[in-house]
């Protein structure tokens, strides 16, 4: 592919050097430096590309694409200076592979909780209607039945790029893909054509990075401000932000609600720990999910393929077949009729929606005890009141580690507590190992008694000063409770 081609929708300030250049397909492909590859000097979080230009030069980059022009220039090297290496990137990536968010129909999902689940009932349902798709999830990306391993909500955009073609050479019509609030921010999603996007709830999170809660809600925002005419925006209605994300969008626009008058309605007939009775556009529909939170992402899902023009004889009994997710809500039961359950609750709203579910579903002479903790280096200011919402909610709690990170988990435990009352300190056991808590949690629980792990739900793992060690809730609860399956 020569330059002028990669270069394509680039907005280029400045070229210095030819433009008559060939550059190998294995630059984006593989990511090995062969000879002769083009070099884009990022500006990040933790360090600076344009502090690797003459470093790439050596091993043989002959395209340096740069904010900054450096002083002295290398007469065998052509510079592309542009406005913004991040957007660069991605226009530059989606057109080595050829643009193919163009050949499929690309889904973004994005919002504070549910995009995981969203984007994973999405994937089941259309393959129980026998289309093939791909997915970019928190929990794993798939091409088909294929599973590549996963290690942000949103890759990067050559990774993104690289897995559409891949999926576009499989026969895949459809991808669904989770869009945070940080792959919107860096332009992670730039050069791409989404056919729709699905708007979830908005909470607080994330402020470690968007500072203010109004910057995070406008970071969400401009991924529906960017939508084309021909694809939809479905939001959620109830949500208070739910309308301001449809406001300026050049999308179709559809609301989905619970409680609101809206293009798609859902009603909770039933609430069981074996899932839910709903009533969907005055149909009735058993789902093998839990909670009002999990209506609305079954009701998304349902509104999703009723606008890519599928029957509703046909979704309606694919939902029935969905399974839950892995580690949201997950549901173990011991011998002794302890009920166990894992999710991925990390923010204040998705765990008291979680301990609602629960409190909804159990009688008054059922004890819950919670086991959580909180991430480390990431918003401070969630913790307290994730604590709160633990304490207020359930009978026992006990605090511990998370992903502690760098941060010492002791201090992390502290600043939970930090503003509790003398009531809900008197229910809370701080256990900082982790596995220690589970097992604890499951001797203090007796016949009927439930136990919530939250937090960390799919993740295999604990990451610990730069290390991530093995580590899986489902198992330990598995292993306290005797569980065999």
């Amino acid at each position: 592919m020569n330059l002028q081609q990669l270069l394509y929708k680039v907005n280029i300030t400045k070229v210095v050097g030819t433009t008559h250049i060939e550059l190998s397909d294995v630059a984006f492909d593989s990511r090995k430096i062969k000879e002769s590859f083009l070099f884009v000097a990022v500006k990040g979080t933790q360090s600076d590309g344009h502090s690797y230009i003459q470093q790439t030069i050596e091993a043989g980059a002959i395209v340096i694409v740069l904010e900054d022009m450096p002083t002295e220039l290398n007469n065998k090297v052509t510079y592309v200076q542009v406005e913004d290496s991040n957007i660069a990137l991605g226009i530059i990536a989606a057109n080595f592979y050829d643009n193919p968010s163009e050949k499929i129909k690309l889904v973004g999902v994005t919002g504070t909780n549910g995009k995981t689940t969203i984007v994973s009932l999405l994937s089941q349902l259309f393959g129980i209607l026998n289309i093939k798709t791909g997915m970019l999830s928190t929990i794993q990306n798939k091409i088909i039945d294929a599973i590549i391993p996963s290690s942000h909500t949103t890759p990067d955009p050559l990774q993104i790029n690289y897995l559409l073609s891949k999926m576009i050479k499989q026969g895949c019509e459809y991808c669904f893909m989770e869009v945070s609030s940080h792959a919107i921010a860096q332009d992670r999603i730039s050069g791409l054509s989404f056919s729709g996007g699905v708007f979830t709830n908005l909470t607080q999170d994330h402020l470690d990075y968007h500072n203010t809660f109004a910057e995070y809600r406008d970071v969400k925002k401009s991924f529906f401000d960017n939508l084309p005419k021909t694809a939809f925006a479905l939001s959620n209605k109830d949500d208070k932000n739910g309308m301001k994300m449809l406001e300026g969008t050049k999308a179709k626009q559809e609301t989905y609600s619970l409680k609101s008058v809206s293009d798609y309605k859902c009603r909770v007939l039933e609430n069981q720990f074996e899932g839910m009775l709903l009533n969907i556009n005055k149909t009735d529909v058993w789902v093998k999910l839990i909670g009002d939170f999990n209506a609305y992402n079954i009701l998304s899902v349902y509104a999703a393929a009723n606008l890519f023009g599928f029957e509703d004889y046909q979704v309606l009994t694919a939902l029935s077949m969905l399974m839950p997710v892995e580690g949201r809500f997950q549901c173990l039961q011991s011998e002794e009729k302890i009920t166990a359950i894992v999710d991925y609750a990390h923010t204040d709203d998705a765990l008291k929606n979680v301990i609602a579910t629960i409190n909804s579903i159990r009688a008054n002479a059922e004890k819950l005890i919670t086991v959580v903790g909180c991430g480390g280096d990431r918003d401070k200011t969630k913790r307290s009141l994730m604590a709160a919402v633990a304490c207020n909610l359930s009978n026992q709690v006990i605090f511990t580690t998370d992903n502690p990170r760098s941060e010492n988990p002791d201090t992390i435990i502290e600043d939970m507590m930090q503003g509790l009352n003398p009531m809900q300190k008197k229910k809370v056991l701080v256990i900082t190992d982790r596995q220690q808590a589970i097992k604890t949690a499951c001797r203090l629980a007796n016949a009927n008694d439930i136990v919530l792990v939250a937090g960390k739900g799919h993740e295999k793992y604990q990451e610990i000063n730069g290390e991530k060690f093995p580590f899986d809730d489902l198992e330990e609860l598995k292993q306290s409770l005797n569980i065999i399956i």
